[in-house]
């Protein structure tokens, strides 16, 4: 059921922008309270069961499902801005997705909600996607990306960042075998490096941009 859902936005985000807009709506509206549900049950989950200790599970790929349809929402909110509550949570209730990013699940999954935290904080979730800073003037962007960066921020002042693998096993074109010539001792996934780098420094630039005293900037 996530799987198809995930699949039928993304193919509505394909029609013309106005004919897009009253499909998402139509699609999404009575699902607001459900997928929102969905999020806090599911992010709120434990991670430590033996359910997810291999990247292969079904508990491991209903996840991934799940983060497939967070991306999409992703997308369908920030291009269209409607005001769905379930295209709202990622932003106001990150901190479930720092939680299960420092839990014990596959790697694989850790870096798919690293590079969606990256995208929500370039305002930017698709590659052909328009300059974010536009998408900024709107109040309920702005807020909710107030809301993302403060949660960032704080953390990363708790040494949060210190809990987060940055090796896993590397792969080097769908192999976790190391290229010939390459140390893979102490091996960083430079992709999550720079993500994680870019969500902390955007998340700071944000913070300072919407502070109203300098004692705050400080």
């Amino acid at each position: 059921c996530l799987w198809t859902l995930a699949a039928i936005l993304k193919e509505t985000l394909k029609d013309a922008p106005v004919a897009r807009a009253g499909a998402l709506k139509k699609l999404l509206a009575p699902l607001d309270a459900v997928l929102e549900g969905f999020y806090s049950a599911i992010l709120l989950h434990r991670f430590d069961s033996h359910h997810y200790t291999s990247p292969y599970s079904e508990a491991t790929n209903n996840l991934i499902s799940f983060i497939d349809l967070l991306e999409a929402l992703l997308v369908s909110r920030i291009e269209l801005e409607l005001p769905l509550r379930c295209q709202r949570t990622l932003f106001l209730k990150v901190s479930y997705v720092f939680n299960v990013i420092s839990s014990s699940i596959p790697y694989v999954i850790k870096k798919k909600l690293i590079l969606l935290l990256k995208k929500c904080v370039l305002y930017k979730p698709r590659e052909d996607a328009k300059d974010g800073s536009l998408f900024l003037q709107t109040p309920s962007l702005c807020e909710d990306m107030l809301a993302l960066s403060n949660v960032v921020l704080q953390v990363v002042n708790l040494t949060w960042l210190n809990q987060i693998p940055l090796s896993g096993k590397s792969s080097y074109f769908g192999s976790s075998e190391t290229a010939p010539g390459h140390d893979s001792q102490g091996a960083s996934d430079q992709t999550v490096l720079r993500a994680l780098s870019l969500v902390v420094l955007k998340a700071l630039e944000f913070k300072i941009h919407n502070s109203a005293t300098e004692a705050e900037i400080k």
